[in-house]
């Protein structure tokens, strides 16, 4: 795969197997770094392209026994929505990925649904406090970026770009998409690797948006990752990356 350095992290461009490949193999070694850490904790994300990546995982039989074994699940965001529904990140991780894999129901952990969307992200992070240790979230966070530059849950305008209030989590109402669970920005300094892939010619300028573009994310969310560049790798495909790499 082809390297690049930017503001915002490193960033690999290559085949669409090569990214699948390479986000495995960048999670086991964040494992694999601190072998004596109690729990190594993985949080994936929503959206078509990993659900992909999921099937793929199953299909290539991809991931190591000892991560299958120990690895506690999480999801970076979700839909404030039943975890048998397909708008479910949770859901549809746990249906394509989990499920196929055998994974004990005490090592999957879903945002809760069923009380209040502010109360479920304070019991999201007080309950998986454990898991994660002290002042730290996910040992690996995956992302991926909508069209409009967006991750996570943090949407062009979201007063959590402006001010999350230092906490790790929390809910927000988006406007014409309703209510949304997710990591923070602070959430994301907090994390210990954050893999964002971006595939296909849509993913294009919204890329160059965040990698070439002006420093503002309010209006390109992702452009908060710069607050935390050191441990952030992009996968990029060279459809999402031609406008990019044209400069």
């Amino acid at each position: 795969m082809k390297e690049l350095s930017s503001s915002y992290g490193r960033v690999f461009i290559g085949s669409k197997d090569e990214c699948f490949r390479t986000a495995v193999f960048l999670a086991e070694g964040q494992r694999g770094r601190n072998p004596a850490k109690r729990h190594f904790t993985w949080a994936l994300t929503g959206g078509s392209t990993p659900q992909e990546w999921y099937e793929w995982c199953v299909a290539k039989d991809a991931l190591s026994p000892v991560t299958v074994a120990t690895a506690h699940w999480f999801v970076s965001d979700e839909r404030y929505v039943r975890p048998d529904s397909h708008e479910s990140n949770f859901g549809n991780a746990d249906r394509l990925l989990l499920k196929p894999l055998g994974i004990a129901a005490d090592r999957k952990h879903p945002w809760s649904t069923n009380i209040a969307p502010g109360l479920a992200a304070v019991e999201f992070g007080r309950m998986n406090a454990p898991w994660f240790g002290r002042d730290r979230t996910f040992d690996v966070c995956f992302l991926g970026m909508g069209d409009d530059g967006h991750t996570a849950s943090l949407f062009p305008g979201s007063p959590l770009l402006r001010d999350d209030g230092k906490q790790f989590f929390a809910a927000i109402d988006v406007p014409g998409k309703g209510w949304r669970l997710t990591v923070t920005p602070s959430g994301l300094k907090a994390a210990g690797l954050i893999v964002v892939m971006a595939l296909g010619a849509g993913k294009a300028g919204a890329l160059h948006r965040v990698l070439a573009g002006e420093s503002d994310p309010m209006r390109t969310p992702s452009q908060v990752l710069k607050n935390c560049r050191d441990k952030v790798v992009w996968l990029v495909d060279e459809a999402a990356a031609a406008k990019f790499l044209q400069g």
